[in-house]
């Protein structure tokens, strides 16, 4: 019988957006199962590719701001505006994000989060009452105080000198708010995609930093900065965020725009399913197909992959996933119906990163041809 799919992938990072993987898993699904009624709906939770999927799902319209990167050469970067509801979207991935950099070039201790602010204040010009910001992918780690410097926020040592980089915070004494609070007229609701604190074993400098560049060698001044931050906002300003989830996304961007810009953290997963009204469309579908470049346990850690196949489980929606590779599949299997990937099941690793469309489409192709198993195995509730 024919089914109603949706396909509902997350970026594979690197090689495809999550439009992109949308359209060549539908390519490939409709080459083997061609009755089937498709609807493509790629997804985030907050990372790269956040604007370009919000502005999709909001049918925003695409505007520009002239600011500077993570290292502070000039940039235009991008945001999207919807009228109708008087809602930007940014997505700092786009402004600061660590893949806008040359590879190795730059230290984390050079860049920070300064070039964000420019975007934001842009989107207030335009009279935007509301601000969908995603963070992840940023190049960052500065607990947001390169934002927070460019909004106006000064930051003083004992001597009553101005402490210029985050990487002096260590000495910090006294934060001293702007005249004005920034952006009095419009609420910036931040989209994280990782529900880690600002500091500790699991904090952005332990757990996130490695891949940004951070060495061993750096990770205790750089946790001692930002530790520093927190102790002297939560002293002046009444704040106590650096325990929150999401404040240590971002390299503590999250941390950052909850005490500077007076945001609201959400998991950027949630924030999507929401405006794309998902349980509306999970209730119009009998199969729903996602994937993502990894599918791995941190796929089951708050991911939107992850967090997609747990609703599937809940409504008895049978849920299969696609990855560029997999691996714990035990324990994917547990809430997905099936997983599957392309490397090194279908071919190498590096014939998919060649041409990963081709391949999405195949792999899609020959999950098609076989769908349904004799027994289509659906979680549920009871099955954990």
């Amino acid at each position: 019988m024919p089914l109603r799919v949706l396909i509902a992938p997350d970026k594979f990072k690197g090689t495809l957006t999550a439009a992109e993987a949308a359209r060549a898993i539908a390519r490939g699904w409709r080459r083997g199962r061609p009755d089937d009624e498709l609807t493509l709906l790629p997804i985030t939770d907050g990372g790269d590719g956040f604007g370009e999927v919000l502005r999709r799902t909001l049918q925003a319209r695409p505007r520009q701001a002239r600011t500077v990167d993570a290292a502070h050469r000039p940039i235009t970067a991008p945001w999207w505006h919807d009228a109708a509801s008087s809602t930007a979207v940014v997505e700092s991935a786009r402004v600061i994000g660590l893949a806008m950099l040359p590879a190795g070039r730059y230290h984390p201790f050079e860049l920070d989060t300064f070039g964000l602010a420019a975007v934001l204040a842009a989107a207030a010009r335009t009279g935007c009452r509301r601000c969908l910001l995603g963070i992840g992918g940023s190049a960052t780690n500065d607990g947001g105080f390169g934002l927070a410097t460019a909004l106006g926020w000064r930051f003083v040592d004992d001597a009553g000198a101005a402490v210029r980089r985050w990487t002096e915070l260590s000495r910090l004494r006294t934060v001293i708010p702007p005249e004005e609070r920034p952006f009095p007229n419009m609420q910036i609701t931040v989209a994280v995609d990782v529900q880690n604190p600002l500091l500790g074993p699991r904090g952005a400098t332990r757990v996130y930093e490695p891949q940004k560049g951070v060495r061993p060698e750096d990770r205790a001044p750089a946790e001692a900065c930002l530790r520093r931050l927190a102790a002297v906002a939560r002293r002046q300003l009444g704040r106590d965020d650096a325990a929150r989830p999401g404040s240590g996304a971002a390299g503590g961007l999250g941390f950052g725009l909850m005490a500077f810009a007076g945001s609201r953290l959400r998991p950027g997963f949630a924030l999507f399913a929401e405006r794309a009204h998902l349980e509306d469309r999970l209730e119009a579908a009998d199969l729903v197909i996602t994937g993502e470049g990894a599918l791995d346990r941190s796929t089951l850690m708050g991911k939107g992959v992850g967090e997609l196949a747990r609703l599937c489980r809940a409504r008895g929606r049978p849920c299969l996933g696609i990855g560029g590779r997999v691996t714990e599949a035990r324990a994917l299997r547990r809430w997905f119906a099936g997983v599957h990937a392309l490397a090194p099941d279908l071919v190498s690793v590096q014939e998919a990163l060649a041409d990963p469309r081709r391949w999405l489409g195949e792999r899609a192709w020959g999950v098609a041809r076989a769908w349904p198993p004799g027994q289509a195995h659906i979680p549920h509730a009871g099955s954990v």
